[in-house]
């Protein structure tokens, strides 16, 4: 069945991109509601619904965008925890144009929704299969969607920084493995870029505290890595907020090659305009036993965060 939150639960914190002071309360929702956020700090409290359709390509985060033009920007990770922790339906009340950054990782996303609870719908679940391999290029970079029974993702990096390095790791998200494996990788920059994003405006609200700053060899974040290879778990978490945004779980395996937001959102562009490359299935408890989010606790969130 579909899931909604049991009660509403609230986050403050700065924005990346922005450096402005943000909050977000997510609240339950009705079955079918699907993901949407709603601008509070707007006259008319305008809504957005979180779609690959609604989503403005970008390198460096995920954007929204409804037809009156107003955005809400960095909602990968947050989106990542509700795929996680199998959110289906929530409205999330945002007070400014951009998702708290918080410690640059799903973790305080994934305990506030863990500690609030889930609720089941009366509604049935409905997953997207992917029934044959679709995929884009870009350079040396790649992403696809091929046929699996649950949701998969294999990504590999290739960085100069010795610090990072070239990294691959596959895994399936099923069983709470989101939460055990991937929620508590920050996101990551090399240093010889922080100058260059603030000086086109981004990063302003980056810090030490919110990111892992490498430079060749060396990490420069105090405390090093939580994972010797937290970059590309980073990139996998990334990817499974981007690919919630196709509206509903996915059932394949995405397959990703020095990929980034842009790229994933290309990719539900491409499995949508082709219709015998998905289809929708009802969910029953065989299926849904392999979403991502079903059996999570607060024994999978107390091993990482």
């Amino acid at each position: 069945m579909q899931t909604t939150l049991k009660n509403k639960a609230a986050f403050e914190g700065t924005g990346l991109h922005s450096g402005a002071p943000v909050s977000v309360v997510l609240h339950p929702a009705p079955a079918n509601a699907g993901i949407v956020f709603r601008r509070v700090d707007l006259q008319g409290t305008p809504r957005l619904a979180a779609r690959w359709d609604g989503v403005i390509v970008s390198p460096l985060n995920t954007r929204l965008v409804n037809a009156d033009g107003v955005t809400v920007s960095t909602i990968e990770h947050l989106m990542a925890a509700l795929s996680g922790c199998g959110v289906h339906n929530v409205l999330i009340d945002i007070d400014g144009p951009e998702v708290p950054i918080l410690d640059g990782s799903a973790a305080t996303f994934v305990r506030g929704i863990v500690q609030t609870g889930l609720t089941r719908l009366n509604a049935p679940l409905r997953a997207i299969e992917i029934l044959k391999d679709v995929s884009v290029t870009d350079g040396a970079a790649f992403a696809q969607l091929s046929p699996a029974t649950s949701l998969q993702i294999d990504f590999a990096i290739d960085f100069a920084d010795a610090a990072i390095g070239k990294q691959h790791k596959t895994l399936n998200m099923a069983n709470g493995t989101f939460v055990r494996e991937l929620c508590d990788s920050r996101t990551f920059c090399r240093s010889a870029d922080v100058d260059a994003m603030r000086a086109n405006g981004l990063a302003l609200g980056g810090s030490m505290e919110n990111a892992v700053v490498v430079d060749g060899a060396d990490v420069l974040t105090p405390g090093g890595l939580r994972h010797a290879d937290e970059a590309v778990r980073h990139k996998m978490l990334d990817a499974l907020g981007d690919l919630y945004t196709a509206g509903a779980p996915i059932l394949g395996r995405y397959t990703g090659t020095r990929a980034g937001h842009a790229m994933t959102n290309r990719l539900l562009h491409a499995l949508f305009a082709d219709s015998t490359a998905w289809r929708w299935v009802n969910c029953d408890a065989k299926i849904a036993a392999r979403l991502p989010g079903v059996g999570v606790s607060m024994a999978d969130l107390h091993a990482v965060a």
